[in-house]
């Protein structure tokens, strides 16, 4: 269904239910997926997604159609992810290394593949990046979005999007590098 169709369906009480139950079927594995990437543990994926589409709904009348209802809900992703993030920084009272530290231990629990897998190695050095900076990088290299829409999503420029990206490939490229002359491409 389009973003129009399904709009059309949660516009009215009546039809609400299942053109949110249509949302939640095409947008919810990429949400997942994009908050995993940030904060790693499965069982807290879980529950940051169902939150978003809690806010999705009770606040859809708030949607001003000037972008797609995926770049909406992203958008509301993205920033309840770096809300958990904080919090969780709070919450522990730690430091950013500690905070990082955490998340490393979370992703040797929860990844797929040895400390010697590539993959691995990539995500390790995702952490070293600022939270949103990080954030650039997964939507650009992972969910391969154009950087206009990574604009609408995160409400900057796409030129800043663009820098982001570049320091983030190059910081990223250069953690790999040492961690082992791991040699690879990630910039556009």
């Amino acid at each position: 269904m389009t973003d129009d169709e399904i709009y059309k369906l949660l516009s009215n009480e009546k039809t609400k239910e299942k053109g949110f139950s249509i949302l939640v079927g095409q947008l919810k594995e990429k949400v997942y997926w994009q908050i995993r990437r940030m904060v790693f543990l499965h069982e807290d994926t879980d529950d940051l997604v169902q939150e978003v589409f809690i806010k999705v709904y009770q606040n859809i009348g708030s949607f001003k159609r000037d972008a797609a209802l995926s770049t909406w809900v992203y958008r509301i992703a993205m920033n309840h992810t770096i809300n958990f993030l904080q919090s969780q920084k709070r919450k522990n009272i730690i430091h950013f290394s500690s905070l990082n530290k955490t998340l490393l231990d979370n992703l040797k629990q929860n990844i797929s593949c040895d400390e010697n897998d590539i993959e691995f190695k990539l995500q390790k050095a995702l952490l070293s990046l600022p939270t949103k900076q990080r954030e650039v990088f997964n939507l650009r290299y992972y969910d391969e979005l154009p950087f206009k829409e990574m604009s609408s999503i995160m409400g900057t420029t796409e030129s800043a999007l663009k820098a982001s990206y570049h320091f983030a490939a190059k910081k990223i490229q250069k953690k790999l590098l040492e961690e082992d002359d791991v040699k690879i491409r990630l910039t556009d």
